[in-house]
């Protein structure tokens, strides 16, 4: 994505770096931050989630008792590169205002119904201050992940110096569209053996490159098939709402992929691949022949070593009846969560509120270190604790001891034993790609497979995208990285999809990751493998903090709590390619950030 550069006017502004100001709400008016480069940012928003129902595109009406019009702000209201939410009696819209020109569009992220207004304004789009999504403010198209849908726009004039807007009371409402989409031109057998694109896991990478060849206007026969029984779903939120059904989660319905033409197949494990006949074979012993394939598996739980593996009541955390099985075990009763990921412990935090105990095994002396640094873990870690959470770092699971097959203890190697009803494995992840170890595909010593920068495979009409590749990542001089994000999966998606159609695509976004305890969030944005510092602002013991990490004296990525939007700001500015210089954000000093950006 461009970033978000404007030209500053002569005006000063200064900000210290302590904890931006709560943001004074009137009438939805953001703050206007001018000549940055996060051009026009508005600070601080709300956390929380929203609605994320399956969407479908408004229909087009022409009567005029569809529609709503209202005078909404005098001309002079709003000045170049800020945000309003206004309120047109039968729903909310926001206003913007760049270059002179007003225009208007839904105003709640599709994604999880973040208050855009609270995002960031760039050249032609928002950025949503939550999770980075991206929208074009002309049409309200989906510009950059996470998320599906698009937003609608509405007409916007300008009459005696008062703005105006008319909106379709239903688009108002709904708050999201979806791209439109070809169908399926061809005359298709549901149970023949071809499929012109057979796409192999139902994740965001697999969904997001099902859409995106049926938005540009692919008419041929899509196949996606899943090892998975539920149609595709929000895994994410697997870990930090445990009693969700699938239904609740879902993405995308079964009635809304056969409208527009794309076959699902669940409970559809492949097994093996043959790239010399093109053909995908499968667990139940069907085949199927494809054209051009995408693979997006996926990753599996890390394999631990430890005695009693026969245990009842030892769960990976994989699909929405584990969550549901794990949240009716451990009700008062005592959890153990062994690893420290952010699956591990978001699944801990969940469970504080039902538990009697809840413990948590990790190799490392804090969580997240290796990820954001000792500092930040530390912070996390007591949070963990102050919510009764007991930590035994450092140390590891050596049995499950079981009475009548269900689980009682869990001894660590240190000899400590963990009174135990129910545990969760949380230990990390592997790709799950064993099923490719004889199809000639190209994979790294760990497994993961490795793609251009199209990702395409070595195999010829193979793509593989998502938790499973190794892709060349511009920002790191193309060196070949795993970054198994929510986020970056659906980029690898839309990537797929336009290759196949021999439309290449640069890969051009900004990794982008969340994870939620106890009703706060972590955002992070960048790639941080392997940084040497970490620069903290604000105020760790308050969880109000953002950290900058650094390699040499270049910021390449960005962590923050209770600090909105500032991650999505340093997201547009290494998404236009700029760099942040350590000393930067060394001084304790960010008035940079308003008034003049990093040279």
């Amino acid at each position: 994505m461009g970033g978000c550069f404007s030209k500053p006017k002569p005006v000063e502004v200064k900000v210290e770096l302590s904890l931006l100001e709560k943001e004074k709400d009137v009438d939805g008016l953001s703050p206007n931050g001018k000549a940055s480069p996060f051009a026009d940012c508005r600070p601080n928003g709300a956390l929380g989630h929203g609605s994320d129902d399956d969407s479908t595109p408004p229909p087009l009406y022409h009567k005029a008792r569809d529609y709503v019009e209202a005078s909404v702000c005098h001309v002079k209201d709003l000045e170049n590169g800020q945000m309003r939410e206004v309120d047109l009696g039968s729903g909310r819209a926001l206003l913007i205002k760049e270059h002179g020109e007003f225009s208007a569009m839904a105003h709640k992220c599709p994604h999880y119904g973040a208050p855009l207004v609270k995002g960031v304004l760039s050249k032609g789009h928002v950025r949503c201050p939550w999770h980075g999504a991206c929208f074009d403010i002309a049409t309200g198209d989906l510009e950059d992940f996470p998320g599906l849908d698009s937003l609608p726009t509405f007409q916007v004039r300008v009459e005696k110096d008062k703005v105006i807007i008319r909106a379709n009371k239903q688009a108002l409402q709904s708050q999201k569209r979806s791209k439109p989409m070809a169908r399926c031109s061809a005359v298709i057998n549901s149970s023949s053996g071809f499929s012109h694109v057979l796409i192999i896991g139902s994740g965001p990478a697999g969904l997001v490159c099902a859409e995106t060849l049926r938005q540009e206007g692919f008419t041929d026969r899509i196949v996606m098939c899943t090892k998975d029984r539920h149609p595709p779903y929000d895994r994410p939120k697997l870990s930090k709402s445990l009693e969700s059904t699938a239904e609740q989660l879902r993405l995308r319905s079964m009635d809304f992929l056969q409208d527009h033409d794309i076959e699902l197949l669940v409970d559809k494990e492949a097994v093996s691949i043959d790239v010399k006949t093109r053909s995908v074979t499968f667990e139940d012993g069907s085949r199927m022949e494809y054209k051009k394939l995408f693979i997006a598996t996926g990753s599996k739980p890390k394999p631990m070593v430890y005695n009693g593996k026969d245990v009842r009541n030892v769960f990976h955390l994989r699909t929405p009846e584990d969550a549901n099985s794990i949240a009716r075990l451990a009700n008062n009763k005592n959890a153990v969560i062994v690893g420290t990921s952010y699956v591990g412990m978001e699944v801990a935090a969940a469970l504080t509120d039902k538990a009697h105990s809840v413990s948590i095994i990790g190799i490392e002396s804090v969580p997240f270190k290796k990820a954001l640094g000792e500092k930040v873990g530390k912070a996390v870690m007591k949070l963990f604790e102050v919510n009764r959470v007991k930590f035994y770092m450092l140390n590891e699971v050596s049995e499950m001891i079981g009475q009548h097959g269900q689980l009682k203890e869990v001894v660590l190697k240190s000899g400590k034993v963990l009174r135990a009803d129910v545990c969760v494995i949380g230990a990390g992840s592997i790709p799950a790609t064993g099923f490719l170890k004889q199809s000639g595909i190209h994979m790294d010593s760990r497994g993961f497979i490795t793609v251009n920068k199209m990702m395409q495979t070595n195999a010829d009409g193979v793509f593989a995208g998502g938790d499973v590749v190794v892709f060349p990542f511009p920002p790191r001089h193309n060196k070949k990285v795993n970054i198994p994000h929510w986020q970056m999966a659906h980029v690898h998606g839309r990537v797929a999809a336009l290759g196949m159609m021999g439309r290449p695509a640069d890969l051009k976004t900004v990794p982008y990751f969340w994870s939620a305890m106890f009703g706060k969030t972590i955002r992070y944005a960048g790639y941080g493998d392997g940084f040497d510092d970490v620069i903290i602002q604000g105020d760790l013991d308050e969880l109000r903090f953002v950290a900058f990490y650094t390699r040499g004296e270049e910021v390449v990525a960005v962590a923050s709590m209770n600090y909105d939007p500032i991650v999505s700001r340093v997201a547009e500015v290494l998404g236009s390619g700029k760099t942040i210089r350590k000393r930067d954000v060394e001084t304790g000093d960010i008035s940079w950030l308003i008034d003049k950006g990093p040279q």
